[in-house]
C-alpha cells in the first residue's frame, strides 16, 4: 500500500530524514515510533504530500508526485493537532470536508461511531481536546479510505475514548483498511501493530515484528514466580543457576529475566529446594524495552 524509497528532508540546513526506505502491506497496521524529532512526522507529511521532499514515494502503486490528487482521495488522515474554524458545527464540518473530497457519507451516523452523536448541532468552539479529537477521527473516516495515516490519534482522549478509538482502529483493519499509526504510548503501539519501525535521527534504526525485534536485540522473557514464603535461600539458589540472567524481589513475587527454554528448570529447581509455589507466568519483552535498546544503541 505505501513503498518509500531513499526519503530526503533538510530545512534549513538541518536534515529532519535521511535516506528513509520502508513498505507497508496492504491491510497492516504499521507504526512509527522514535523520540521527539527522530523524522516521524516529517515522513507522514511527505507521504501525504504536505512537503517537498527528495525519494520517491508510491500509494497504492501511484507516485505520490505524479498522481497526488488522485492519491489523496484514497487517504484519511488524523493529523497530531487537529483544527477546525470554531463558528461550524460539528455536523456543518464534516459537511464541509465531504464537500473538499468530493464524497458523500451519512454525517450523523459517523458522528455516532465516534460518540458525537449529542453534539451535532453544537459548534465546535465549545468542544473540549478530546471531542476535537474525535471530530477529526471522524473527519478522516470521511469516503471509507484505504488507507488511514493517524499521527498519535489519542491525544487528549480519556482512558474510554482512547480504548473506542483503539477498537475502531482494530475494526477498520479486520475490513481490510491499511493503517499508518504513530503514537508516544507504547503499549499501544505494542497491541494494534504487525509491525513497527522505529527512527532515531532521521533514519529507521530497526523494523519488524515486536517478537522479531526482541529475539534480535537479544532481550529475554521474564518468569515472574509468587511464592508462598520467600527466603534468601531460595534466591540464593535461583541466582546460582546459569541461564538466569537477573532477578528482582519483591516480598514474596520473583522476577527472574531468563531464556523461555530455561522456565521449566527454574521451576523445578524452586519446588526441588523447599520453596511452594503458588502462581507463575511469562513476561513476555515489551515494546518499550526494544525502543530503549534500539534507541540507546543508535545514540
Amino acid at each position: 500500500m505505501i513503498k518509500v524509497k531513499n526519503l530526503r528532508k533538510e530545512y534549513d540546513n538541518i536534515i529532519a530524514v535521511d535516506g528513509v526506505s520502508f513498505e507497508v502491506k496492504k491491510g497492516e497496521i504499521f507504526s512509527l515510533l522514535g523520540p521527539n524529532g527522530a523524522g516521524k512526522t516529517t515522513t507522514i507529511k511527505s507521504i501525504l504530500g504536505l512537503i517537498n521532499y527528495d525519494g520517491e514515494i508510491e500509494i497504492d502503486g501511484k507516485n505520490m508526485k505524479e498522481r497526488e490528487k488522485e492519491i489523496k482521495k484514497l487517504v484519511g488522515y488524523l493529523p497530531e493537532r487537529v483544527a477546525f474554524y470554531d463558528n461550524l458545527t460539528a455536523f456543518q464540518t464534516l459537511q464541509f470536508f465531504a464537500e473538499l473530497k468530493g464524497v458523500e457519507d451519512k454525517i450523523d451516523e459517523l458522528l455516532k461511531e465516534v460518540g458525537l452523536e449529542k453534539d451535532v448541532n453544537r459548534k465546535v468552539s465549545g468542544f473540549s481536546k478530546g471531542m476535537l479529537q474525535r471530530l477529526g477521527f471522524a473527519q478522516c473516516l470521511l469516503g471509507n479510505p484505504k488507507l488511514l495515516i493517524l499521527d498519535e490519534p489519542t491525544t487528549g482522549l480519556d482512558a474510554v475514548g482512547a480504548y473506542e478509538l483503539r477498537n475502531k482502529v482494530k475494526e477498520l483493519n479486520k475490513k481490510g483498511v491499511t493503517i499508518l499509526f504513530s503514537s508516544h504510548i507504547l503499549s499501544e503501539v505494542q497491541e494494534l501493530s504487525h509491525r513497527v519501525a522505529i527512527m532515531n535521527k532521521g533514519k529507521i534504526v530497526a523494523i519488524d515484528t515486536v517478537e522479531n525485534l526482541s529475539k534480535k536485540l537479544e532481550i529475554q522473557p521474564k518468569l515472574r514466580v509468587e511464592l508462598q514464603q520467600s527466603s534468601p535461600y531460595i534466591i540464593n539458589v535461583i541466582k546460582g543457576i546459569k541461564s538466569v540472567k537477573d532477578i528482582k524481589v519483591d516480598k514474596n513475587i520473583l522476577e527472574i529475566t531468563c531464556p523461555a527454554s530455561a522456565k521449566l528448570s527454574i521451576i523445578n529447581t524452586i519446588e526441588n529446594e523447599g520453596g511452594k509455589i503458588v502462581d507463575f507466568k511469562t513476561i513476555e519483552p515489551t515494546l518499550e524495552e526494544v525502543f530503549m535498546k534500539v534507541v540507546k544503541e543508535n545514540e
